[in-house]
C-alpha cells in the first residue's frame, strides 16, 4: 500500500508579470522539497529518488536544475532525482512513477514533484519539423496549436461560447472563496524572492504564498467582449482558457508499514493510476477516456468517486469531459481550476494532488476516493485515484475488498 502522507505546493503565479517572473526554476523546487523534509522529520538520506515532471525547457538543462534543488533544499549528494515529461500530466507522472517503484520494491520513500517557469522556457521555442509529418495527418496534427484543439472540441461536440464562459467565471468564484477562506495556506509553501522593476532594475525581496491569478469579479458580461484567441470565429478566449503560469509542487510517498512505524498520520492512500491516448486533433477528449480507466483499475466505478480535480486546459475540453462522464458539478474543482489558479505544466500534477488530498480531509467521512485527471498534448489523457487516508482498513485494496464483500 503506497501512501501520499504530505503534497505541497508553492503559490501559481501568472508568467511574465507575476510574483515568480523573476525566480529560477530550482528556486521554485526547492522550498516544496525542503517542506516536505521540515514538516515530517523525515531522515533526507532515506528518499530513494526524486521524480520531477516538467515540460519546456531542454530535458538535460532542467535536470541538472532540479539536481541544485535538492541541494538547495538540504538532501546529501547520495539521493538521485531524475525528470520526466508526459507533457500536461508530468507532475502526476512523477507521482505515479514514484508509487510504481515503491510497489515494486526499489525503494520505500520517494518524492514526486513539478516545476514549471514559462515566464523563463516559452511554449512556442523554434524547432525542426520533420517533413513527414505531411503524408501522415494524425502526427501532423500532434503539432496543432492547443488553443486551436480547444476549437476543435468545442465544434466537434457543440460546447457553447456561453458553457466556456460559464465555467470560467465559476472557477474564479470558487478559487477566490477558497482562497478568502484560508483553504490553500496548508498546501501552499511560502516562498522568499525578488521581484525586479523592469524599468528601474530595482530589487524587491518579498514572500509569495497566495495564487495570483484569482479574477473574483470575473462575470460574464465581460468575459462575453472578449475576442477569441486562436480562431476568428471561435469561442475560446484568454478569458475562459487556462493561464500561462509558474509554480512547483511536491508530494512524498512511502510504503504504508514504514509510515506507521515512522508514526506519521496518513494523509491519503495512492490506488491507481492510467494514461491513454487519444485523437491529436481533440487532445482535450483525454479525461473522459483516463478516468473511467483509472477508476476501473482500482476496481470501483464513477459513483464511487466524491471529489474530482480536473485541469481546466481550456473551458471547452472541461465542460465536454464533465458532461461526457456526467459527473456532478458539484463534485468537480471545488476550489477552482486551472482557468482561475493557472497552468504551470509540469507542475500542475503535483498541485492537484495537494489541493485534492487537502481537500478530501476537510470533507472528512463524507469523502472517500477522489481522482486527480487532465488532458494531454499530443492527444493523451491520465488519471488517478486516491484514497482519504484515515478510511484504510490497513488489508487489502479496494478492489479485493469488493470482491471479498
Amino acid at each position: 500500500m503506497i501512501l501520499p502522507f504530505l503534497a505541497c505546493r508553492t503559490a501559481i503565479c501568472k508568467s511574465k508579470r507575476g510574483g515568480f517572473k523573476d525566480t529560477l526554476a530550482d528556486d521554485l523546487l526547492a522550498p516544496v522539497l525542503k517542506a516536505l523534509i521540515d514538516k515530517t522529520n523525515v531522515n533526507p538520506c532515506e528518499v530513494g529518488d526524486i521524480v520531477v515532471g516538467t515540460v519546456l525547457p531542454p530535458g538535460s538543462e532542467r535536470a541538472i536544475e532540479c539536481r541544485m534543488a535538492t541541494f538547495y533544499a538540504g538532501f546529501p549528494d547520495t539521493v538521485p532525482v531524475r525528470t520526466v515529461n508526459r507533457q500536461c500530466s508530468s507532475g502526476l507522472q512523477a507521482v505515479a512513477d514514484v508509487a510504481a517503484c515503491i510497489k515494486a520494491g526499489f525503494y520505500d520513500i520517494g518524492i514526486g514533484a513539478g516545476v514549471e517557469s514559462m515566464t523563463i522556457d516559452r511554449v512556442d521555442r523554434p524547432r525542426k519539423i520533420n517533413p513527414k509529418v505531411e503524408t501522415f495527418a494524425q502526427a501532423k496534427d500532434c503539432l496543432l496549436p492547443m488553443g486551436i484543439t480547444s476549437e476543435n472540441v468545442a465544434e466537434r461536440y457543440g460546447v457553447t461560447r456561453q458553457e466556456q464562459d460559464e465555467a470560467a467565471v465559476e472557477s474564479h468564484r470558487r478559487a477566490a472563496a477558497a482562497t478568502a477562506s484560508g483553504k490553500f495556506k496548508e498546501e501552499i509553501v511560502p516562498v522568499s524572492t525578488k521581484i525586479v522593476d523592469p524599468k528601474t532594475g530595482e530589487e524587491k525581496h518579498v514572500t509569495i504564498s497566495v495564487d495570483d491569478g484569482i479574477r473574483p469579479n470575473s462575470n460574464m458580461v465581460d468575459l462575453a467582449k472578449l475576442k477569441p484567441s486562436f480562431k476568428k470565429d471561435g469561442s475560446s478566449t484568454a478569458g475562459n482558457s487556462s493561464q500561462v503560469s509558474d509554480g512547483a509542487g511536491a508530494v512524498l510517498l512511502m510504503k504504508r508499514s514504514l509510515a506507521m512505524k515512522k508514526g506519521l498520520p496518513i494523509l491519503g492512500v495512492f490506488r491507481s493510476f492510467a494514461a491513454v491516448g487519444v485523437d491529436p486533433a481533440v487532445m482535450g477528449i483525454g479525461p473522459a477516456f483516463a478516468i473511467p480507466a483509472a477508476v476501473k483499475s482500482a476496481g470501483l466505478k464513477l459513483d464511487d468517486i466524491d471529489l474530482f480535480e480536473i485541469n481546466e486546459a481550456f473551458a471547452s475540453q472541461y465542460v465536454y469531459c464533465r458532461k461526457q462522464l456526467n459527473l456532478d458539478p458539484a463534485k468537480v474543482n471545488v476550489n477552482g481550476g486551472a482557468i482561475a489558479l493557472g497552468h504551470p505544466l509540469g507542475a500542475t500534477g503535483a498541485r492537484c494532488v495537494a489541493t485534492l488530498l487537502h481537500e478530501m480531509r476537510r470533507q472528512g467521512r463524507d469523502c472517500r476516493f477522489g481522482v486527480i485527471s487532465m488532458c494531454i498534448g499530443s492527444g493523451m489523457g491520465a488519471a488517478a485515484v486516491f484514497e482519504r487516508g484515515d478510511c484504510v482498513d490497513g488489508l487489502t485494496n479496494a478492489c479485493v475488498a469488493r470482491m471479498n464483500n
